[in-house]
Formats: structure tokens, sequence, C-alpha cells
């Protein structure tokens, strides 16, 4: 929502909604944890870790109401304004107490003066850089929208006409790789991580129990199964090359990386065409104009994107479905039309 824009009877429950669970209650939930740790503090209890954790979370708490009222005013610059009076003021006062020891400042208090002061001032830490972590965000969202504005949004590949030729062409990096391979390699991460995280779960049985079985098996099932999965990732991209995809008046051409491929539409055999996803890929087999049999995967999914490009692909052209038709192939298509999938006619 922008500042200028009207604001309808649904934006209001939804601030309303937004208010009261990020705004209110944790700043009701905090003030009700500083009391309690200035109560424990006044009655004499020592400073041990249940108040001193009172007082941290109390702290927090306080700071997270402050950041989202914050981002919540309108207009958008008073919230923005009082954000940086605050934390600056803060951190000043934190540093003025450390430079000049805010014991002997606090000296001459009365002592019930002297806990309240002592509670805030712990409290003030996290409170302080949950506030500074506010401020971040908000730059770096600024930063983020200004280079958003200055590019344009990454678009997929084109159908282009070609000048020399008979039909449209649409050129996109893509790896060659079979799905039958790619599965086998995720399966084979899925066996080889969950095998490796069930002997470190076991030879660290006490991490496990303090943690808990199931937060035990995330922490550790991600700490092994995404640098894996990266890795693959990094290897598959490294295979990827420029290709490109014609349909002609009568033929199907491809090129991937110097290698091209002309094959007839009497001799195709399939064609798969997925447009999104990782998976998005091309699959031809078939006869070649030479008469050598053709069979490539290509996926486009995986493939490092130039700038400006999403790894996606096309729709099929509409006239592309008829001319295949005509050549006694078979349509199928999924329920969003994402991937469609001709074979020769039996």
């Amino acid at each position: 929502m922008t500042d200028t824009a009207p604001e309808t009877a649904a934006d209001r429950r939804i601030r309303a909604t937004v208010t009261r669970r990020f705004v209110r209650d944790p700043f009701v939930i905090g003030v009700v944890l500083l009391v309690v740790a200035i109560t424990w503090t006044l009655a004499g209890g020592d400073l041990d870790f249940f108040p001193f954790l009172l007082m941290l979370l109390g702290g927090f708490g306080i700071a997270f109401s402050f950041v989202n009222a914050t981002m919540e005013m309108r207009p958008a610059r008073i919230g923005v304004i009082l954000h940086v009076v605050v934390a600056a003021v803060l951190t000043a006062t934190m540093l003025v107490v450390i430079e000049f020891d805010g014991a002997e400042l606090l000296a001459d208090l009365p002592e019930p003066a002297r806990a309240i002061a002592l509670v805030l001032q712990i409290a003030a830490g996290p409170a302080t850089g949950w506030i500074w972590l506010g401020l971040l965000s908000r730059v770096t969202d600024l930063f983020r929208r200004r280079d958003t504005a200055k590019r344009p949004a990454p678009t997929p590949p084109a159908w282009q006409r070609e000048d020399d030729a008979d039909g449209s062409r649409v050129e996109f990096p893509a790896v060659p790789l079979r799905m039958r391979a790619l599965t086998i390699a995720i399966v084979l991460i899925v066996v080889v991580v969950g095998l490796a995280g069930a002997a470190l779960l076991i030879a660290l049985d006490g991490a496990g129990v303090l943690l808990g079985p199931r937060i035990a098996i995330l922490v550790v099932g991600a700490g092994l199964a995404l640098p894996v999965y990266l890795v693959l990732l990094a290897v598959i991209r490294r295979r990827t090359l420029p290709c490109s995809v014609a349909f002609g008046d009568d033929e199907l051409r491809i090129r991937v990386g110097t290698a091209t491929h002309r094959i007839p539409f009497d001799e195709l055999e399939t064609l798969v065409w997925r447009t999104r996803s990782d998976y998005a890929r091309v699959e031809v087999r078939g006869t070649g104009a030479e008469g050598a049999a053709v069979d490539l995967s290509l996926i486009a999914g995986l493939a490092k994107a130039p700038a400006g490009r999403t790894s996606e692909l096309p729709a099929v052209p509409r006239r592309v479905f008829r001319r295949l038709e005509l050549a006694g192939m078979t349509v199928q298509r999924t329920r969003r039309d994402e991937v469609v999938t001709f074979r020769r006619g039996v």
C-alpha cells in the first residue's frame, strides 16, 4: 500500500490484524516480562538465568513491536524518521553508560530506582540490536526497490521470426541432460544424505536429545543435503550450452552448442515441451534429415540464465500444433499447459 493509495475496508481489517499480532501483542508481552523481571529484582532475587532471560526477552519484545509500528506508520517517512531517532538515542545512551561506567552513574539513586535502571539497561541490549537490524532492513529494501525500478523484470526467451528460413526460432541456454540421469542423482543424494544423517545422529546422541528428534533431523538434513545439492547444481550448470529450437513449415531445427539437427515433422517420434520450473526442458526423439537417430534432452530450468532472462521456455506457437497434427502426431497437455507432449500416433 502506498502513502496515497485509498484504504479499503479489507485493507483496514488487514491493518488491524497486523497491528494486533505484530505491534500490540509483542509490546504487551515485553512489558509484562520486564515487570516480572523488575519485581524479581526488587524482591531481592539474585540476577540468575531466569530473570536475566526475562530482561532480554522483554527488551526484544518491545523493540520488535516498535520496529513493526514504524513500518506501519503513514506517511512512511514519519516512521523512518522516528526509527532513526530512537536508534540513535538508544545507541548514544548505551555508549555513555559504557564509557562512564553505568554502576557509578546509578550509585546515587535509591535502591528501587537502581534495580529498575539495571533491568532496563540489560533489556536495552537486545532492543537496540533489533532496532538497528530493522533499520538495516529498511536500507536494504530501499536499495532493492531502487535497483528493481532501474532494471526491468527478467523475461523468458521469446520467439523470433527467422529472416533466412521459414519459421520461428527461440534461443536459450540449456543443459544436455536426461531426466532419468537427474532423477537418479537426486535419489542418490537423498539416500546418501539419509544414511550419513542417521550415522551422525547416532554419533551425536547427546545433541539429538538436547534438540529433540524432529529438530535434530531437520538440522542435520539441511546441513548435509543443502551443500550436496548446491554442489550438484554447480556441476550441472557448468555444462550449460547455448541452444536454439526453430519450427519451420515442415521440419524441426535444433542447435546444441555447435551441433545442429534437422528433423522433418514426418520423422518426429516424440516432442516434450515444458515451459516453467527447474524441469523446463525440450525432449526430442526422431530421425534426422540425414537418416541418423536424434535423441535429445535439453533442460533449460537448471541452466544459468543470461542477464535479463529467466530459465524458462516460451509456449509452443499455435501454428505448430496444427502442423504436427497434420504430420500424424497427437498432443497431450497438463492441466495448466506447462507440459505439452507430442507423440507419433499408432
